[in-house]
């Protein structure tokens, strides 16, 4: 994925492909996020934070929505939400395209399902929608998330992918549970360089999952092609 995204939900880097989206209605569930919890106060289209309206937002703001829109089919909804501070929302922008532009030594698949599974764990469902999609953009086989549970057994997975989920379970667990001996299993694999970005990537993921659940954003339909639920998405 790489999944699942900090303010700018990283829509910087370019990516081969680009999906083909359509606004509809907004699935109930989606196959890789229907067991995640969804906050019982609040509606599928309420967010804690009203998402920005185009009207209300500044000239570079509005530049970033056409091109997320032009890109996706729709406005990210962390976007709009983070839009309420230009700022932060430029700063982030910045970082995720440098942290994507710079994450080249893992396996794709590797850094993908780790954090494919740190989004799940936390709970954030639009994490899983919006990161599914990034993986199959990137040719990455989604279908095999529907067995992810079973990671650690299962012949879809090979022995990378299996340490990478690991770490990221022991790292999003409260307290963390990360082992010297898991460390220098993952040492042995990827070299120093690309713990670190393992680690850096878990970590990312984490305070994304843990923001948007915070904000009460959810999937959007990004997955199955039917992204839509920000206020003006049939509008223009």
């Amino acid at each position: 994925m790489s999944s699942s995204v900090g303010l700018c939900t990283r829509i910087l880097p370019d990516l081969e492909h680009k999906p083909t989206l359509v606004s509809g209605s907004c699935p109930t569930s989606l196959s890789h996020s229907a067991a995640l919890p969804r906050l019982t106060d609040m509606t599928e289209t309420k967010t804690r934070i009203a998402p920005l309206p185009p009207q209300q937002a500044g000239l570079l703001t509005r530049l970033m929505y056409r091109y997320a829109k032009k890109r996706f089919g729709e406005v990210p909804e962390p976007f709009t939400v983070a839009a309420h501070h230009p700022r932060l929302l430029l700063a982030n922008a910045v970082h995720e395209g440098l942290l994507q532009g710079g994450s080249k030594k893992l396996p794709a698949s590797v850094r993908e399902l780790a954090v494919f599974w740190t989004a799940r764990t936390v709970g954030c469902s639009w994490c899983v929608d919006f990161g599914s999609m990034l993986m199959r953009l990137e040719n990455l086989d989604v279908e095999r998330l529907k067995h992810i549970d079973d990671y650690a057994t299962s012949p879809l997975f090979n022995e990378d992918e299996r340490a990478a989920i690991a770490y990221a379970d022991a790292m999003t667990t409260d307290p963390h549970a990360v082992t010297d001996e898991q460390v220098a299993d993952l040492r042995r694999r990827f070299g120093d360089d690309g713990v670190i970005e393992l680690t850096y990537q878990i970590g990312v993921e984490n305070m994304r999952a843990r923001m948007y659940s915070a904000l009460g954003i959810t999937e959007q339909g990004f997955s199955s092609g039917d992204a839509c639920r920000v206020p003006w998405a049939q509008q223009g």
